[in-house]
């Protein structure tokens, strides 16, 4: 069996992966509070923002720890296709669950049905991504350790919804957008130590590409994305300052003689 390795970089990796998911908690949080003040194309805009903000924040997370995955006795490529369709995944799964929250009328049968298609799509996000690997050997799983992954996936999702429908003031944005990066960053090491490798020892050219040459760019792109979008959501007014600026607007016409 090969040695695996979860943290190659040290603590870098782990870190800055827990950073981008709570990142794009907090962003998705806030974008939906901001959606369910709204009505129209205004709420829809703020769940799209929403949706791409936790799907692009638990994607990084997951590809930024994995520039720490090594394994011994192996080099380790990534299938660009596959590793694309995982992001994707990840982006609709999110979109489904924030919408279905969104619009539903029935909260609770909404929070329940989008925490549990969002929480499998984050676990298959996970395992599309773990698919895309590419190593000198067999990779296999400890089923046990699988499940569990899922059920924290589906939990976690839960969680992220509900908190969206509930939690409005900042502070407790930002504790629930803390948890909720603990817990899509356990859902990722728990599917992590379910892995075991054989190792093949082979001198032939594996396919696909190298962590530094399409996922570190990438992942830099998707993080710059989710820190400019938390500049821009943070800077705009929200629905109570839009209607206090148009009062004063309204008030100040009708004060001019």
């Amino acid at each position: 069996m090969g040695h695996l390795d979860h943290a190659a970089l040290g603590w870098l990796t782990p870190v800055l992966s827990y950073a981008m998911a709570c990142t794009g908690a907090a962003l998705g949080l806030r974008c939906t509070v901001r959606a369910l003040g709204a009505t129209g194309r205004a709420r829809r805009n703020w769940l799209v923002t929403a949706a791409s903000a936790i799907g692009t924040g638990i994607w990084t997370m997951h590809f930024v720890a994995m520039l720490g995955f090594a394994v011994g006795g192996t080099d380790i490529r990534y299938d660009v296709p596959l590793t694309l369709v995982s992001l994707l995944v990840a982006m609709v799964v999110v979109c489904v669950g924030v919408f279905a929250v969104g619009h539903s009328r029935d909260r609770g049968r909404a929070l329940l049905l989008g925490g549990l298609t969002t929480g499998l799509g984050v676990a298959s996000m996970h395992y599309l991504g773990m698919a895309a690997v590419r190593l000198h050997g067999d990779v296999s799983y400890d089923p046990v350790l699988v499940a569990l992954s899922v059920l924290i996936a589906v939990v976690a999702a839960t969680a992220a919804l509900w908190a969206a429908l509930n939690i409005k003031s900042p502070g407790a944005v930002t504790v629930a957008s803390l948890i909720m990066g603990a817990a899509v960053s356990s859902m990722h090491y728990t599917g992590m130590f379910a892995v075991s490798v054989r190792v093949t020892p082979s001198s032939e050219v594996l396919p696909g590409a190298t962590a530094m040459q399409f996922i570190f760019p990438l992942a830099v792109g998707l993080g710059s994305y989710l820190f400019l979008t938390s500049a821009f959501v943070a800077l705009s007014p929200t629905g109570g300052e839009h209607a206090a600026s148009a009062s004063a607007q309204r008030t100040a016409g009708t004060a001019v003689p």
